[in-house]
């Protein structure tokens, strides 16, 4: 029988013996292995408060183990068991008799393996000195956090988190030797951990060594190729090794990912452009880098001799180029787990260039137009990968699974447009996602811009932007207060009330082609009613190849969504690949795969089917 902590909140044990009296009920937990196989091993299994307290643990025999008189509240059951993927499932104890709960276990990879090994998979008190090790380095004391550090370490000796926090201690004592020591042990014991992978790319590039620092840094963005850090240290290296065209197209991907925070690649992408010509590109980007970061003395020195047709910017050396980057160099330790938010700040353009906005928006109407009158529906593969993120900011092992995915937009009547998606594991049974909660709604954002919804955000040109892939035009968008919320939606449960959100966000759509290559939304504010505080998505599209007419539809590719729900903190990126689109006109229709519904919240994300 599982043990548990006295709940503060209720009376004290008199000393009679009287036994606390509050309202609960039992948690059956079964845990099964992949397509329901039993699993005879003892796996401990964790539940957790909503916040990720630590509520009680306990071991299952035969697969199953039963914590008795849990109170009334939400709960997450956890298992991180070596060899197998972490899972996690939320579900609430609202009423008397017994909850059940199954955990299905999925095994690892050999690479997964290795890369899952995170903070979550600590013990608790681990994760305690870990977190309070990280606290004093973010306040850059390493001194208060040397005796934090080594009790974890005692804690867990193999751990890639630990080691690579030992290389922070070692840097901010001035010990690099000592940091690198570390940092190459944590790629020993982890060979995909971002952080040490930068950091290590780093030290090459100091060391003047940019052959050695782009292997190291061409993993990192093959580890995380939406982490702004990697593209913009992978340029500098290919700088020093005179790539200047590769320079450019990762100076200009850091600058897509990480917008302002990613100013600090500037330098870098005005010598990449001088070396292959553009000077008058070159001398504009570090016109705006100077203005923001005017003690950067050596960047003035470059704008000045760009200034002057006669002279030449010297070759780049490492040490200088290194210091103008070192922001990039590893993931910030802060907390902040969001990306920024929408209007923070507005990413850079050419300068000069202004846009006729109701053209640009009807042309990126009519491609999205063309789409549902050309495609049924369309399927794919898709790869979620779940992490959660505790009160310190610290992310869980990231959970992953595949799933067979159909989506449909149709225009069911004029003026009427249906989102239909569904999903199916890849070995035929229902879809399940992380806590019961779905993530719905990605394809309908792009309806914003549909001649139906347009009118009803208010729109901004923003002016042209340069993406690694081409020149787009950069939209802003902002729900209009008097027009009604109809792209997304949350319901509570699967026949609860629904809550429309509204959005505000910013569209980068093709010069060339008019078709939507990336979008970011974000809430325009909280809605308290459902404790949603936050609500973020940055897709990307790329060309899917349609014979029809034998064109290409631009369709979701990578997908990551963030948000602040009912006290969960969780980011997902969802990839998609293996397209097959369906004509309107084609005889033999796919059918939707088989899908449970949700027992519990349904998604943040949810579309509605109709515009009213």
């Amino acid at each position: 029988m599982a043990r548990f902590p006295q709940d503060p909140t209720q009376p004290s044990v008199a000393l009679d013996r009287m036994e606390l009296s509050y309202a609960s009920a039992n948690a059956e937990i079964y845990v099964k292995g992949p397509n329901g196989a039993p699993i005879d091993k003892p796996v401990t299994v964790i539940l957790l408060r909503t916040g990720g307290q630590l509520y009680a643990k306990d071991v299952t025999k035969a697969g199953f183990v039963k914590f008795e008189r849990v109170p009334y509240s939400e709960f997450t059951a956890q298992i991180i068991e070596p060899g197998y993927q972490p899972v996690t499932k939320q579900f609430e104890v609202d009423g008397p008799g017994a909850v059940t709960v199954t955990l299905n276990l999925e095994p690892l990879e050999a690479e997964a393996a290795a890369a899952s090994v995170g903070f979550y998979a600590l013990s608790p008190k681990v994760q305690k000195d870990a977190a309070k090790a990280l606290e004093a380095l973010r306040a850059n004391k390493p001194n208060g956090a040397l005796n934090h550090l080594q009790a974890a370490q005692r804690g867990a000796p193999n751990s890639a988190e630990i080691e690579y926090l030992f290389g922070v201690y070692a840097s901010q004592v001035n010990d690099p030797v000592g940091a690198k020591s570390h940092w190459m042990k944590t790629l020993q014991l982890n060979p995909n951990h971002l952080s040490a992978l930068l950091a290590v790319g780093q030290d090459f590039l100091h060391e003047n060594k940019a052959a050695e620092a782009l292997t190291y840094l061409k993993r990192a963005t093959d580890t995380s190729p939406t982490a702004w850090r990697a593209h913009a240290l992978l340029a500098e290296a290919l700088v020093l090794q005179h790539e200047d065209a590769a320079a450019v197209k990762e100076s200009r991907r850091a600058q897509e990912l990480g917008h302002e925070q990613a100013g600090v690649v500037q330098p870098v992408l005005a010598r990449a452009l001088a070396d292959t010509g553009e000077r008058e590109e070159a001398m504009r980007v570090l016109e705006g880098y100077v203005q923001t970061h005017p003690a950067d003395t050596a960047a003035s020195k470059d704008l000045e001799i760009l200034k002057n047709p006669n002279m030449k910017i010297a070759p780049a050396e490492a040490g200088e180029m290194s210091a103008l980057t070192k922001e990039a160099a590893s993931l910030p330790l802060s907390a902040n787990w969001l990306p920024p938010d929408v209007d923070e700040s507005v990413p850079p353009v050419v300068a000069g260039k202004s846009c006729d906005l109701d053209d640009v928006v009807s042309k990126a109407g009519k491609r999205i137009t063309e789409l549902i009158s050309d495609v049924d529906r369309y399927a794919a593969t898709e790869t979620l990968t779940h992490e959660s993120i505790d009160k310190n900011g610290i992310a869980s092992a990231p959970e992953k699974r595949k799933f067979n995915y159909v989506a449909s937009i149709q225009e069911v009547r004029h003026g009427f447009l249906n989102v239909e998606e569904y999903r199916s594991t890849t070995a035929g049974g229902p879809a399940e996602f992380p806590g019961g909660v779905a993530t719905n709604g990605l394809p309908a954002l792009v309806l914003i811009f549909h001649p139906y919804n347009a009118s009803d955000f208010a729109m901004t040109c923003e002016g042209l932007a340069r993406l690694s892939d081409g020149l787009a035009w950069q939209i802003h968008f902002r729900q209009r207060p008097d027009k009604p919320n109809v792209i997304k939606r949350y319901r509570i449960g699967a026949d609860g009330p629904s809550y429309p959100v509204a959005l505000k966000g910013r569209a980068w759509i093709s010069a060339d082609t008019f078709q939507i290559l990336r979008l970011e939304a974000d809430l325009v504010a909280p809605v308290k009613e459902i404790r949603l505080l936050e609500d973020r998505a940055d897709i990307e599209y790329g060309p899917v190849h349609f014979a029809k007419g034998n064109v290409n539809m631009w369709l979701p590719k990578r997908a990551d969504v963030y948000y602040d729900w009912r006290g969960r903190r969780i980011h997902r990126r969802h990839s998609f690949g293996d397209y097959m689109l369906f004509a309107v006109d084609d005889k033999q229709k796919i059918s939707a795969p088989k899908v449970d519904e949700a027992p519990s919240d349904t998604s943040p994300g949810e579309t509605p089917k109709q515009k009213p």
